[in-house]
């Protein structure tokens, strides 16, 4: 496709509706993102606990989760960078608190500072440094109320991933590896896996991934939430075509998921048009804090700025 060409497709999703409000973030590609708009019920219900939120550290503001929890639920409406300056201003309080860095970093990533992110995240991964691990309360827990995911798990995973959007995938291997020692369900290694899969890939390293997809048996995982990783896992493996794959995204997160997944592959098996295309219609979702639309843009980024992804 030609340079010119590409550049009007990309450029073309832009929203032609003028927007009043300031934007959120400023994309790889350099367009302003907007606000996510959430139904009224989700509004109605993350606006009640956000004001939860903020009693509580009004009403004590020397407890260091209540920050935590601030910044989490003001992420949950989508004021990320509200968010980050919650982050901040606790870490003025409480500067050793790995938790605060853990959670800034992965905000980072969702306003593409990867390199704040990557110091981030490095930082709480020296502070939790032979520290005992410990389970992270779910935000937006799953059906059955359980969380799947510890401390360290989530500074290792997020780190990985802030290092792959920067293409640095040698960083990002030793990240997901970390990440991976630190996994305690089968939700959490599932994810792993699936980035370490594709890592492996983007590093030429393809006898070494074909390895971890056999060591794979998802027949014998119990997963609670992760099953669009599990979903990927299985395309890799050769169970799902990539038709199935995407056909069964039932919600514009899924198909981000999954779809990044089809995307990637083509393009390390060298179906360069065919990926390009997918991630542009990856880039007509609304919702750009997702893992899946980043890592689209990071790829299209690179195409657009002369680079190979």
């Amino acid at each position: 496709m030609h340079r010119l060409v590409f550049l009007a497709l990309l450029f073309s999703l832009q929203t032609a509706r003028a927007q009043s409000e300031e934007p959120e973030a400023i994309s790889l590609l350099g367009r302003p993102l907007y606000r996510i708009p959430l139904s009224e019920e989700a509004r109605l219900r993350l606006e009640a606990q956000w004001q939860q939120a903020r009693a509580r550290l009004e009403a004590d503001s020397t407890d260091v989760e209540h920050w935590i929890w601030l910044g989490r639920r003001t992420a949950y409406l989508g004021r990320y960078r509200e968010a980050v300056a919650i982050y901040t201003e606790a870490l003025g309080r409480f500067p050793e608190d790995p938790r605060l860095y853990r959670h800034r970093g992965h905000r980072y990533i969702t306003l593409r500072q990867l390199d704040l992110a990557i110091s981030d995240l490095e930082r709480a991964a020296e502070l939790t440094r032979d520290r005992p691990d410990e389970v992270e309360p779910d935000g937006l827990p799953n059906a059955h109320g359980i969380p799947t995911s510890t401390l360290q798990g989530n500074i290792y995973y997020h780190l990985g991933l802030a290092y792959y959007l920067k293409g640095n995938f040698a960083g990002a291997l030793a990240a997901y590896e970390a990440a991976l020692k630190r996994a305690t369900t089968d939700d959490m290694r599932v994810a792993v896996w699936d980035w370490m899969y594709m890592t492996l890939r983007r590093l030429g390293r393809g006898e070494e991934a074909a390895r971890l997809l056999e060591g794979i048996r998802p027949e014998a995982l119990q997963i609670l939430e992760n099953h669009a990783y599990l979903n990927r896992l299985r395309f890799y493996r050769g169970e799902l075509s990539a038709e199935a794959l995407l056909g069964s995204a039932t919600d514009e997160l899924t198909l981000l998921t999954q779809g990044y997944a089809v995307g990637n592959y083509y393009l390390y098996t060298g179906e360069t048009d065919r990926a390009r295309a997918l991630f542009l219609r990856l880039l007509e979702a609304h919702n750009w804090a997702a893992f899946g639309y980043i890592a689209a843009e990071a790829e299209l980024a690179r195409w657009a700025g002369g680079q190979e992804p």
